[in-house]
């Protein structure tokens, strides 16, 4: 028997089908809509004060002491504390100076080897409470804090650990815990009695974001054993925001030299562990870091503007042509640069100073003001998630700032390339780059290549380490189109910025370390303010 098919049956049979289908084509679409979340982090990463240590990117240190006022750079601890008396001492000055010019952190040497305290100190009579300025009742740090709260700055101080006055100095447990309960005083708050107003005041030094700490020691000086491990814990119990550098970080490192200068490649991983506070330390680790390391610890370039880190009469700070090499050399080459300036015996950043100051300052805005990226067509070889999706763009890399970047598609391996094309040829000689840090260091090389008139690629620099930023100077160029490639990566890169600009002032030769009038004097008119102590007060 024949059985026969039935219409109604079928019917339904076609509408459940359909009914499939359409929900089916609706789950996929709404999942395919969905934005593609962040790719995953490569470790190490920074915590939030090592980024924003980073973000700064140049501080001012402020040498000042029983030094200043005796020509020597490292005291013995046993110089009369009347000597020290400031007349002019100005810290608005100090930051005011620093503000103009672009700095974002002043550091205080608060106490350096001779055992002299900036501030009075309940531990020691040896301090500013024992000098003839301001009748011993003054506090440079307290001073210097103030002014830095007001104008926005952030404060870093140097508390040495050698000290060359301190009886207890070579005694292990005692020294330590003198030395702890200074620290103390510093990132807490200080109590003292005035005899002119006969109660207790309460003087707080507010945040503190940087403590510099060293293992410097002359040959021949008693043994001492520091307690590292401790200090750090308090450090960042009293002030949890606060950056800690040394040799073997925890927060930043050394860079091995003291001229401000960093490695070629120099990556932000290293091994804490492989280094000891004030030992004889592989200078070419400390300077390149390590791509394999564990831990996050950036390094830090310190150099003087004049030869030594005290003020003397004699000497002359270096040129604005000098500084402006150094900045190529520590911040392009991801490493803040901490540029001291020392304060002179009347209290004040001496006017030449300022000048030089003023002149990097200028030099440095001619030259990165205009990014010439900022007018150019940016595509990329190919981008994270739907195109319709802007998070991860190429278009985000003439952006400034860490957190929009360009991520190219996790499953493209072998080809990372962005590209900036432009209506009309530009011409440019510096080439600029910036890692989104948070998500980790990753690229460990890459270049630039340009269309020539002919239409053919041809190289232009390349580089290794990124970071948070990298700069590189090459000899001019002109082209309208441009590819950056990224050769070799620890996992797959990522773009926070890029920019193209034009340095007419560098060139190749080498740059003098004296202060003589430059080209860029020749080019602008200078303020010529002078941060005397009657124009400071005002402010």
């Amino acid at each position: 028997m024949i059985k026969k098919n039935n219409p109604i049956k079928q019917f339904l049979k076609i509408i459940i089908k359909i009914c499939f289908i359409i929900l089916f084509q609706f789950s996929t679409t709404s999942e395919s809509s969905l934005p593609k979340p962040p790719p995953i982090p490569v470790l190490p990463i920074p915590k939030s004060r090592q980024i924003s240590w980073n973000i700064a990117e140049m501080a001012i240190f402020l040498h000042f002491g029983m030094n200043t006022f005796t020509g020597k750079e490292w005291g013995k601890g046993d110089v009369d504390p009347l000597i020290f008396n400031p007349t002019l001492l100005n810290a608005t000055q100090w930051v005011t100076v620093a503000k103009d010019f672009g700095f974002k952190r002043v550091l205080l040497t608060a106490k350096h080897h001779d055992g002299f305290c900036l501030w009075p100190s309940k531990y020691t009579d040896y301090s500013v409470k024992s000098s003839s300025w301001r009748n011993g009742y003054g506090d440079v740090v307290g001073e210097l804090a103030d002014a830095a709260r007001k104008s926005g700055l952030e404060l870093g101080l140097y508390l040495s650990p050698w000290d060359r006055h301190e009886h207890c100095y070579g005694e292990t447990l005692e020294y330590n815990e003198y030395y702890m309960g200074q620290m103390t005083e510093l990132l807490t708050s200080n109590h003292f009695r005035s005899p002119r107003c006969q109660k207790t005041l309460l003087s707080r030094y507010g945040e503190v974001t940087y403590v510099f700490l060293d293992g410097a020691k002359g040959e021949g000086e008693k043994y001492m054993e520091y307690f590292f491990d401790d200090w750090f814990s308090l450090i960042h119990q009293l002030q949890p925001g606060a950056s800690i550098f040394s040799d073997a970080g925890p927060d930043t490192r050394w860079v091995g030299n003291e001229n401000g200068v960093a490695g070629t490649t120099c990556w932000s991983l290293f091994n804490g562990s492989a280094v000891t506070i004030g030992g004889d330390n592989d200078r070419i680790y400390t300077s390149e870091g390590d791509a394999f390391g564990q831990d996050w610890m950036p390094a830090v370039c310190d150099v003087s503007i004049r030869t030594g880190w005290f003020w003397h009469e004699s000497e002359k700070p270096k040129s604005a042509m000098t500084l402006l090499d150094l900045y190529y050399k520590s911040v392009g080459r991801n490493c803040p640069l901490l540029l001291n300036v020392p304060p002179n015996s009347s209290g004040l950043i001496s006017d030449e100073d300022i000048q030089v100051l003023e002149e990097f300052s200028k030099l440095r805005n001619s030259i990165f003001s205009h990014n010439f990226a900022e007018s150019a067509l940016v595509s990329a070889s190919s981008t994270r998630g739907d195109s319709s999706d802007s998070q991860f763009a190429p278009k985000n890399v003439i952006e400034e700032g860490l957190y929009t970047y360009w991520t190219p598609d996790q499953e493209q391996q072998s080809d990372w390339t962005l590209y900036l094309e432009f209506q009309q040829a530009i011409t440019f000689n510096v080439l600029g780059l910036q890692e989104p840090i948070q998500m980790g260091q990753r690229i460990s090389e890459f270049h630039l290549d340009m269309l020539d008139e002919n239409g053919k690629w041809q190289h232009v620099v390349s580089g290794t380490t990124v970071g948070y930023r990298r700069l590189l100077l090459f000899p001019t160029v002109k082209s309208h189109l441009l590819r950056l490639v990224i050769d070799k990566s620890r996992a797959c890169p990522l773009i926070s910025h890029i920019g193209i600009y034009m340095d007419s002032y560098s060139v190749t030769q080498h740059v003098s370390d004296t202060h003589n009038k430059s080209k860029f004097i020749d080019n602008f008119v200078f303020r010529r303010t002078a941060y005397n102590q009657s124009r400071s007060a005002s402010i």
